[in-house]
């Protein structure tokens, strides 16, 4: 397995569980949220798949993202209703943001946005993470399956009234609003 075994296997037991079809949209991180939910137990009675979309035009052009700035909120939440839509999953985690070194769309490295749709559910989170480019990915890897988990957790538990964490981004916006900034 990975370094994210736990948290793989939390989701892998909610899913089984809760009967979730569970897939990934990704960008900054590549596919590798994906390897991780993969290689989970029996993955091949739960996990649909995922899309990786690193360019934005396949954001764009097979996600049904709104053209833009891509490190937003809204990007996220896009990508993860996209993918739910083309992998008929119902529990979907969605990463975009910018790994570094450098700084893309005006912001720094370190920016993360996180979304999880989860039967009809939408949460998002702004990460404003410091490290190296392979922290920022090994951080946002930890945090999607975290998000994910406690989403489907939440469903399962009929609370839906508050998400699972609070924002740790910089912005503040709701959900579903673009920010300032954007890329990967």
């Amino acid at each position: 397995m990975t370094e994210n075994t736990q948290a793989v296997e939390s989701v892998a037991a909610l899913a089984r569980q809760g009967g979730f079809r569970v897939g990934a949209a990704e960008s900054l991180t590549c596919g590798q949220v994906a390897g991780d939910l993969g290689a989970g137990p029996e993955a091949s009675t739960w996990f649909r798949g995922a899309l990786v979309a690193y360019a934005s035009d396949v954001k764009f052009d097979v996600l049904g993202v709104t053209p833009g700035p891509v490190v937003t909120r809204r990007c996220a939440v896009e990508m993860a209703r996209g993918a739910a839509r083309l992998l008929d999953a119902d529990a979907v985690v969605a990463t975009t943001g910018v790994g570094g070194p450098e700084p893309e769309e005006d912001q720094p490295p370190g920016t993360v946005f996180i979304a999880a749709v989860v039967r009809g559910q939408e949460t998002c989170i702004g990460l404003d993470l410091d490290g190296e480019p392979d922290e920022v990915l090994r951080a946002t890897r930890a945090h999607s399956l975290e998000l994910l988990h406690a989403t489907m957790r939440r469903v399962v538990n009929g609370d839906v009234s508050a998400p699972p964490r609070p924002d740790t981004g910089r912005d503040g916006e709701p959900a579903g609003s673009p920010s300032p900034a954007a890329s990967r």
